[in-house]
């Protein structure tokens, strides 16, 4: 990795990899897949420029393309293009795209900067390889449903980085890699490596919690991420075993309740509700870049028997060019919805923490639906040494948006008047989309 052959010409490239960067470009060139669990001040986004380097540099097909992936396209920016810029600097002929975050090399490989945070950006592309960093803070069917499509027709390869922050897919990933051969993957540890010093790990303890300890430093999965707001209700859920196999009554019919997005995820949470209190979540469904009829086919296809969808507020607000609003939309395809209530985000967040401990969650169907609900957080502010009041906007978000508008629905007699005030006749239009 220290040097590339280019018209017989050799060049230094400014890289020494430490021995465990080795170990990851070694591991990633013998199998496809790879996931690499790394403590902070490692090395992965130094390791994953220069493997991405390589790959444009080595790759023989026509018009090679490789990508790193960020959490968000600003984040990526500010902590990668540097190293990219350092490391392709020494290549003759090497041209760089700011506007584009790109590299172009001499033999018509690409490696170009992405944010995860814009899913669509990153749809209709084919990859040679990818490494998307930090992947427990990306959408959760960032792989399956966007990246792994555009690795097919050209066997491109795809590289897994992060630190743990909870057990969300990044997790899940790891355990996928642990137990199919054909994926490496590997965990690195400070107190392992030796890279940081006894004493500046002995430093940080003092000043840092237990599990931001044990995330940032020891890559533990079961310490609780940082901020997360519903940490301590979904801890109580599973200690109850309310995380378990929850099937669809056919007797009791299904609530839905949507964020929905334009440019970005829409997240729909299926519940049952018992005479008891009882909340049964049976089903979660994401995905984005679709609009109203794709997600309609999706509630028609799942078979259920439907009572009731809640919406968010902004559902009523009118298109500047059609003039409708996603309420008219909605109807137009037989779908009816109740709008939640317009409440401050707080209220919201209380109703969901005082509706959690009635919840029961199918742990199969609702995985990435409690994924999303344990990596919702607030971010610290470093300045004033608390957390923020505005949760962090990112992928988990639209599913928690969504079980809050759920929360507050079901705590609002105004939701019900409206529904039992809906006539009969209009009933019987609508069908089975209630």
């Amino acid at each position: 990795m220290t040097e590339s052959h280019m018209k017989e010409q050799i060049v230094q490239i400014p890289y020494s990899p430490r021995p465990q960067q080795r170990a990851m470009h070694v591991g990633m060139t013998q199998k496809r897949f790879g996931v690499m669990v790394c403590h902070r001040r490692l090395g992965k986004s130094v390791w994953a420029v220069n493997h991405l380097q390589r790959g444009a540099l080595t790759c023989t097909k026509d018009r090679p393309r490789f990508a790193y992936i960020g959490p968000t396209f600003r984040q990526g920016k500010a902590t990668v293009w540097d190293y990219m810029r350092v490391f392709a600097a020494p290549i003759p002929g090497i041209k760089f795209n700011e506007s584009e975050l790109r590299v172009d090399y001499p033999n018509g490989g690409q490696v170009r900067l992405y944010g995860g945070d814009d899913p669509d950006s990153l749809r209709g592309l084919y990859f040679d390889g990818v490494v998307v960093d930090e992947y427990g803070l990306h959408q959760g069917d960032i792989f399956t449903s966007i990246l792994r499509p555009e690795l097919a027709d050209r066997r491109g390869w795809a590289a897994f980085l992060g630190t743990p922050n909870g057990k969300n897919q990044f997790y899940d990933l790891l355990k996928t890699a642990q137990s199919d051969a054909d994926w490496y993957w590997t965990i690195y540890k400070a107190s392992e490596t030796n890279i940081i010093p006894k004493d500046e790990l002995e430093a940080a303890r003092k000043v840092m919690s237990q599990d931001e300890y044990d995330q940032e430093f020891e890559c533990s999965f079961e310490a609780s991420v940082k901020g997360a707001i519903y940490a301590a209700e979904l801890a109580k859920c599973r200690e109850d075993g309310r995380v378990t196999k929850v099937p669809y009554d056919p007797v009791l019919p299904v609530t839905t309740a949507w964020d929905i997005g334009i440019s970005d995820a829409t997240a729909i949470w299926f519940c049952q509700k018992t005479r008891s209190g009882e909340v049964r979540l049976i089903d979660y469904y994401e995905n984005s870049g679709e609009g109203l009829p794709h997600y309609v086919r999706v509630l028609k296809d799942k078979g259920y028997a439907y009572e009731q969808h809640i919406g968010p507020h902004d559902m009523r607000v009118r298109e500047m060019t059609s003039g409708r609003s996603r309420v008219d939309v909605a109807r137009s395809l037989g779908l009816r919805f109740y709008i939640a209530p317009n409440m401050p985000l707080e209220d919201g967040i209380h109703a969901a923490r005082m509706l959690l401990p009635r919840c029961w969650f199918d742990a199969k169907k609702c995985d990435v639906g409690l994924e999303v609900l344990g990596s919702y957080r607030r971010d610290w502010n470093q300045r004033i040494s608390e957390f923020k009041a505005t949760p962090v906007h990112d992928w988990a978000e639209h599913g928690s948006s969504a079980f809050r508008y759920l929360a507050l629905a079901l705590s609002d007699v105004h939701v019900q008047k409206q529904r039992r005030s809906v006539p009969v006749s209009s009933q019987g239009r609508e069908g089975w989309m209630g």
